[in-house]
């Protein structure tokens, strides 16, 4: 059975930084990605990676975060530097091995066949 099990979540001062890792069972994947699902609004894509190490971020966070994976542990971290009160939200990794080409192969939720079950992480100013 496969399963993602996010970690490294908590509360921090804005500025700040935290590593969220996500640990996969059953099996690996092509594709990983982190979301984000700030309170009261919809899910977002943040980051994704593929085996290669090619990787995609939102604009939002595109200079502050950092995904990476480890192929031989089967696992992925996010690493969130300058924290702000805006990235306080519920993150979840997923996986998924869809073939296909261009931007949506990582932004698009529909993609994702397995989820975590998420770690909340609070920035306060």
């Amino acid at each position: 059975q496969v399963q993602l099990v996010e970690s490294g979540g908590g509360s921090v001062q804005a500025g700040g930084s935290l590593r969220l890792s996500c640990a996969a069972s059953g099996r690996t994947f092509g594709i990983y990605g982190w979301f984000r699902q700030p309170p009261g609004k919809e899910r977002e894509f943040v980051a994704a990676i593929r085996r290669s190490g090619i990787n995609y971020y939102a604009d939002s966070v595109k200079g502050r975060f950092t995904i990476s994976r480890d192929n031989a542990k089967n696992t992925v971290y996010l690493q969130m530097n300058s924290l702000k009160p805006e990235d306080t939200a519920v993150y979840h990794c997923a996986a998924h091995d869809k073939i296909c080409f261009g931007n949506g192969c990582y932004v698009t939720r529909a993609n994702y066949d397995y989820w975590g079950q998420g770690t909340q992480v609070t920035v306060s100013s």
